[in-house]
């Protein structure tokens, strides 16, 4: 296959950048190398394509999943495969990064992930009875393969107890190619399937990967045990974790790029009982934009809500659960409010995302600079809005409900289950009724369900039983919704879920005179929450109904978040 057809595919087939690929044949004119290595290390292209690459370009066949599950399921296959293979070939083969397939008087058979390699080629020109015939398979088979020779046949090398080894091994393991090409594999099919996390975990004697797409977790794919501690060791060093460290958690944060995007990854690593447990957050800032029309607030609240991010002096409370959304809120009313006669400081742990025009604090609360010290010092910095990333403490909540008496906008987050309830959590905090009543102007309590597939959803009969159910034809006579439940099916643009992408479900609670009359009650919650209802506004669950009516999202996906 002549060089421009090589790149044609590369840039039309494979979808890598021209002008990665520019660059990265000016470093093979200057370096040497392989063309499709150098784009990988580059993370311009996906290492998951270079068995279909490898097979176009050098006319050989693929290896195929069901060649490895005989194999590896097949115990009689199995066993003929070893009588057949001469004594040291199998010796022969893993030293020269093949594996057997299948063995003759006419023909040896291997499986490979690179025909280019140089081991393997050497091996194949010197191996003259019988000749060898090379079949391409992805790391993930190669290593299903390699484990199956190594558990059954007491093949297992010196590299495959890690634990005893030093650190410098450690470190020659997490660089090596199928080291390297399975976690690039791994993340670029994260990244394909708009996972926000990725779970590495020991399980069952072997390694776990799971994927959170839209806040559900999927199981993705297993690897071998021994292919563990590599893929975890490589993780701390691209993170710049201890690699010799297993006995208490680190974290950890790496900029790469995998298959064409730039992507900013925080790592986590937990010991657990067979090993370390791994979770990377992939945080894709290109493609990110915060508006809060993007959000799916109903109209009539976010009237309210884009009057209230205008006030001078105040607090807005964001409640909710980890994960439910309130930064990405948090984000999208300060990008509405950025301005250059604005000033605007957040304080975070961590900084995820960088905001153009804002400036951003990050805690470091082992060096004693928390929320609460950067608080006081952000008020000395002439700030017009300020957003606390989350109130802990009655330091941090005393400090940011004053600053907001003292002319500041506040903005921050608080866990709790509804809007009516940050103020008992406050008051458990230890925070005066006086300042509550005085500083917090608005409550808005979030959650996020799963928008339903456009491409596969289709009617639920059965849904409109269930909502009646649960007494709200209300909702329909309020906001004239024509009724049209939907059900998630799933297909292949949303990965056999049914759901793509997510929705806020928010409750809106404004705190004024005659809310804050009724604090100290011993009832409060049940009047403050009545008292919403009188005034118009929904709780979670119905928000969340009003949108499952639509066919934004489903009854069942609503009641699982909000009910």
């Amino acid at each position: 296959m002549s060089e421009t057809t090589v790149h044609h595919l590369f840039t039309e087939r494979f979808r890598v950048n021209p002008d990665d690929l520019s660059k990265a044949l000016q470093f093979q004119s200057r370096n040497g190398g392989q063309l499709e290595q150098i784009l990988v290390r580059m993370g311009a292209l996906s290492s998951e394509f270079l068995p279909d690459y490898f097979a176009q370009v050098y006319e050989l066949e693929r290896v195929n999943d069901n060649e490895i599950k005989a194999l590896i399921d097949d115990d009689e296959h199995w066993q003929a495969l070893q009588e057949q293979l001469p004594a040291g070939l199998l010796r022969q083969c893993l030293s020269h990064d093949c594996l057997p397939l299948a063995y003759s008087e006419q023909q040896l058979l291997v499986a490979c992930t690179n025909p280019t390699a140089t081991d393997l080629l050497e091996f194949v020109g010197t191996q003259q009875t019988p000749p060898v015939q090379l079949k391409i398979a992805t790391d993930e088979q190669f290593s299903q393969l390699k484990n199956r020779y190594e558990q059954n046949t007491g093949q297992r090398n010196e590299n495959a107890d890690l634990t005893v080894l030093e650190e410098d091994r450690l470190r020659e393991l997490a660089s090596e190619a199928p080291t390297v090409n399975l976690l690039n594999n791994l993340i670029a099919k994260a990244l394909r399937r708009r996972a926000s996390d990725m779970h590495i975990e020991p399980w069952k004697g072997k390694g776990r990967v799971r994927y959170r797409i839209d806040g559900v977790l999927h199981e993705a794919d297993f690897i071998p045990m021994h292919m563990v501690l590599p893929v975890v060791t490589r993780l701390k060093l691209l993170s710049n974790m201890d690699i010799a460290e297993k006995r208490r958690p680190q974290d950890g944060k790496i900029e790469l790029r995998i298959d064409g995007m730039d992507v900013d990854v925080r790592v986590s690593a937990l010991p657990v009982g067979e090993g370390e447990s791994v979770v990377m957050r992939f945080l894709l800032q290109g493609n990110l934009a915060y508006d809060v029309k993007t959000l799916g607030i109903e109209e009539d609240v976010e009237t309210e809500l884009l009057k209230d991010i205008q006030a001078t002096a105040g607090v807005i409370l964001l409640t909710g659960p980890t994960g439910s959304g309130k930064t990405t809120s948090l984000y999208s009313f300060l990008s509405r409010r950025n301005a250059p006669d604005v000033k605007i400081i957040t304080i975070e742990d961590p900084v995820e995302y960088q905001l153009d025009g804002i400036n951003q604090v990050q805690v470091q609360s082992d060096i004693g600079f928390t929320f609460a010290n950067a608080l006081r010092s952000v008020v000395r910095q002439d700030p017009d809005i300020i957003m606390v990333g989350e109130i802990r403490d009655q330091e941090t909540a005393g400090i940011a409900l004053q600053s907001a008496l003292t002319g500041h906008l506040v903005f921050s987050t608080l866990h709790t289950n509804d809007a009516a309830s940050a103020y008992t959590r406050l008051l458990d905090l230890g925070v005066e009724e006086f300042l509550l009543a005085a500083a917090i102007k608005v409550i808005v309590g979030q959650r996020l369900a799963r928008k339903l597939c456009a491409h596969c959803k289709a009617p639920d009969t059965e849904a409109e039983l269930q909502y009646r159910q649960m007494k709200m034809q209300w909702l329909q006579e309020r906001f004239a919704v024509t009724q049209s439940f939907q059900r998630a099916v799933g297909c292949e643009k949303c990965a056999h879920t049914g759901y793509a992408g997510r929705v806020a479900l928010i409750e809106y609670m404004r705190c004024d005179e005659q809310l804050t009359e009724l604090l100290g009650e011993p009832d409060f919650l049940s009047k403050a929450r009545r008292l919403n209802r009188e005034r118009g506004f929904r709780n979670l669950l119905e928000d969340g109904v009003l949108k499952a009516m639509r066919g934004e999202t489903t009854l069942a996906e609503v009641v699982r978040v909000a009910g």
